[in-house]
């Protein structure tokens, strides 16, 4: 809970420090329309990624597999796309970084090792037994 607090916080500081000093480099007016120009850019190539996840999900249907790196992909660029909508130099440097295949597989591949069963005696199957009734 207490790091939640602490996001909620220090995200909106890091931003607006951001905007600050950005905007005393190159202007107010180049820095919002940077900041729509991002977000736009951002969106667009979000929903081109989303449909190649959703066709890449739909041929691992067709082929009988599960497709959970494409649900767990389609869940990330989700969260990428909302990165990009928010205003801020952070939150769309982010949102970038989550949208690119490459780094969205090395992170999305960190984290699935992360929380990952080290148990080395996982079973794929149930133990039990079973009887046989015969009906009268």
């Amino acid at each position: 809970m207490a790091t939640i607090l602490l996001l909620l916080i220090s995200i909106p500081l890091i931003e607006i420090y951001l905007f600050i000093k950005i905007g005393s480099y190159i202007g107010a007016f180049n820095t919002i329309s940077l900041i729509l120009i991002t977000a736009i850019v951002g969106i667009i190539y979000a929903r081109y990624e989303g449909f190649n996840t959703l066709r890449s999900g739909i041929s691992q249907l067709i082929k009988n597999e599960i497709p959970v790196y494409e649900i767990i992909s389609g869940a990330a660029l989700t969260f990428a796309a909302l990165l990009l909508i928010l205003p801020g130099f952070a939150t769309d440097l982010m949102g970038l970084i989550l949208i690119f295949p490459p780094t969205r597989k090395l992170i999305l591949k960190n984290f699935s090792k992360k929380y990952t069963s080290k148990n080395p005696k996982k079973k794929d199957y149930i133990d039990g037994e079973f009887e046989d009734k015969d009906e009268l």
